[in-house]
């Protein structure tokens, strides 16, 4: 037997059935199975594909609409609204930017509908700063006529002085909130938490910065007064304050205490870069300086108000009388301005070494560089408190 002979059984047909081959009517009906299977897979493919598209484009256009539904009539509140809230409107505010106050405070539904409401106000650009008094839920129209109308604004608008003492400021910021004196007292006696810069070392005078304030309604003693404390810091940061006084040889708190001064001293701002220079030629003066004996600074010290010290004012021992203590007061004596404290920076060139206010009432300062002229200047004065009252 051969290895041939090992298959010879496993076929019936022995070499014939090989030689014949597939049955061709075989092949013809599987090819045309598969066309068909094709073509049904290719159909459904093209449904799928046909309901896949029409789910897209139909959603689309449902967004689409949408967008554009909301683009042209953005989501907002109607009618008058209810409840109470508070909010503030800032100096340079853009209707963009008061709009999303509003938002915030669920004032309107959505910005886009109040800035569209701002943009077709020709009257908007006159909303003042300010806190308001607005309601909740309201149409964005509704709330544009109420921040254009002033009974809506919160009649907490001050203006603080510039020179006022810290306690001063206290009564006029009662006097305008209701709050009691005693608590503005209470945190100008303890000023913790109210940012005040390292050189102010611990003390609230002189840095309470005067100007105008919109008060918010709600707000503590505390708050506000760390608003007016905001302010200053804000203005030291800007006018580089710690620069200009370490070109000019001094400390930031050095020059608070010297424009304390010439804000209290002044009669007029352009008093200021002289008394300043009055200042440092007393207290450069050789061969030894000289003591500033200010009225200001003693009665400051006794927590009086007036001109000039009595002879019993300049005996005190407050260390605030520069009567009997050289060189400057311990701090502060008052709240100064800007101008005040650009006259610290750039005094105005001169020898004078007294100075004298001889006419209170129309602020009249006048000045001299010599003892005989500085006695003629004080009999000036003296004669106009005798003609007009006071001391």
């Amino acid at each position: 037997m051969n290895d041939l002979d090992l298959f010879s059984d496993s076929d019936p047909h022995g070499d014939r059935g090989y030689a014949r081959g597939p049955d061709p009517r075989r092949g013809r009906r599987a090819g045309r199975q598969r066309q068909r299977r094709r073509r049904r897979s290719g159909s459904a493919a093209f449904l799928f594909a046909m309901a896949f598209l029409v789910a897209v484009v139909g959603t689309g256009g449902v967004l689409g609409v949408a967008w554009v539904d909301q683009r042209l009539h953005p989501p907002d509140y109607e009618g008058q609204g209810s409840g109470a809230v508070t909010v503030q409107i800032k100096d340079g505010d853009s209707g963009s930017t008061i709009a999303a106050t509003l938002l915030s405070h669920e004032v309107v539904k959505s910005t886009r509908a109040f800035v569209s409401v701002y943009g077709k106000n020709p009257k908007a650009a006159g909303i003042q700063p300010g806190f308001y008094q607005m309601r909740k839920r309201m149409s964005s129209s509704s709330a544009m006529a109420l921040l254009l109308d002033p009974k809506a604004r919160a009649g907490n608008q001050i203006i603080i002085p510039e020179g006022l003492r810290a306690v001063q400021v206290a009564q006029q910021l009662s006097k305008k909130t209701g709050i009691p004196v005693r608590e503005f007292q209470r945190v100008i006696t303890r000023p913790t938490g109210l940012g005040l810069p390292p050189y102010a070392k611990g003390k609230i005078e002189g840095y309470l910065w005067p100007g105008q304030y919109n008060l918010n309604p709600n707000a503590s003693a505390r708050e506000i007064l760390k608003s007016m404390v905001d302010r200053f810091n804000q203005f030291a940061q800007q006018s580089d304050l710690a620069g200009r006084a370490q070109r000019a040889k001094l400390q930031p708190g050095t020059v608070i205490t010297m424009a304390s001064l010439i804000q209290a001293e002044s009669g007029r701002p352009d008093d200021m870069p002289k008394i300043s220079r009055v200042i440092y030629n007393r207290l450069r003066h050789k061969p030894v300086p000289m003591f500033l004996k200010f009225d200001s600074t003693t009665l400051y010290g006794l927590n009086k108000y007036g001109i000039v010290a009595s002879n019993e004012d300049i005996k005190s021992k407050n260390r605030y009388n520069t009567y009997n203590y050289g060189g400057l007061p311990p701090g502060a004596i008052s709240n100064p301005g800007e101008k005040a404290i650009d006259a610290v920076i750039e005094p105005e060139e001169g020898d004078w070494l007294f100075f004298v206010a001889t006419d209170p009432k129309n602020r009249i300062t006048e000045y001299a560089a010599d003892e005989q002229e500085f006695n003629r200047l004080r009999q000036k004065l003296n004669q106009y408190l005798a003609q007009n009252g006071g001391n």
